[in-house]
């Protein structure tokens, strides 16, 4: 499996593309700049099989129509954020002056829970990390050693949680009992900025070290 992150959209948010031998490929957080990401595409000659979501803020959304209709392929939300693709109030573009109103069709399948899912020939797990916002997500890769962790954890950093629905400490508790768990080795591709690993998580991030649940 292979996959590349490209920072898009105004605060510079990352949208990933995953894609195995045969080019079948999935899109996570495309969330703006659906064009250019359409031009990645392309120039990879990939074949989207879905849109997966860890999280419906606007940064992470803002191209999920554009590319849906472009291919015709489903989008994956947690059942959490049910409603947010289509309320600005909720997906936080309404209150972000530098992007426009986001609201969009509600996603085609709503995630409900953890476990292990299949998309193709992709086998892949859900792992609930919220407190950033409600009903975020991550998406663990075991056969490729990476989770994509939306905007829970980032290199030295943790996701905000002073927006609605956020909690500093059950996002802290998803990090400990859900990320941090995974083998040490693991690559983290964050919803921002560079990736990094768990092991590097454990041992630098300083929101991290002494925290106890």
């Amino acid at each position: 499996m292979e996959w590349k992150q490209m920072a898009v959209g105004p605060v510079q948010a990352n949208a990933a593309l995953v894609w195995n031998e045969n080019k079948e490929a999935l899109l996570i957080d495309p969330g703006a700049e659906g064009g250019r990401i359409k031009r990645k595409i392309e120039k990879l000659e990939l074949k989207p099989l879905a849109i997966l979501l860890t999280h419906a803020h606007f940064d992470h959304i803002g191209a999920v129509d554009l590319l849906r209709e472009t291919y015709q392929v489903p989008v994956y939300l947690h059942a959490y954020e049910s409603n947010w693709l289509s309320d600005p109030s909720l997906n936080g573009s309404k209150l972000f002056p530098v992007v426009d109103n986001i609201s969009g069709k509600p996603a085609d399948h709503l995630i409900e829970g953890e476990g292990d899912m299949t998309i193709g020939s992709f086998n892949f797990t859900v792992l609930e990390t919220p407190g950033h916002s409600p009903g975020s997500v991550s998406f663990y890769f075991q056969n490729a050693n990476i989770v994509f962790s939306g905007d829970a954890l980032f290199a030295g950093s943790i996701g905000r949680t002073d927006l609605p629905g956020g909690n500093q400490k059950q996002l802290l508790k998803s990090i400990h009992n859900r990320l941090l768990v995974l083998p040490e080795h693991t690559i983290v591709a964050s919803g921002h900025g560079a990736a990094t690993t768990i092991e590097a998580e454990m041992t630098e991030n300083p929101f991290l070290n002494g925290f106890s649940l």
